[in-house]
């Protein structure tokens, strides 16, 4: 459920820092984000956000590419 402020990770612009609100998906894809590190109150850094191609972030020194369907379900504000 997206409240005011928040958006999909999807539409943060490069160099931006945010934090994980929530993680709109099944018990699968939040399992495998939770390994990553990807938690809610998670503050990320978004590193490369072109449009086409990997989505990369930051968490601390960590780099990561993530897919475009998975970024779609990860809430930020």
């Amino acid at each position: 459920m997206k409240t005011t402020g928040t958006k999909p990770l999807s539409q943060v612009a490069e160099g931006e820092i945010v934090n994980i609100v929530e993680i709109e998906g099944g018990r699968g894809l939040k399992g495998r984000l939770t390994t990553m590190g990807l938690l809610p109150k998670t503050q990320i850094q978004v590193v490369r956000n072109g449009g086409s191609g990997p989505f990369v972030i930051s968490i601390g020194n960590t780099r990561m590419a993530l897919g475009r369907g998975v970024v779609d379900k990860i809430i930020v504000a």
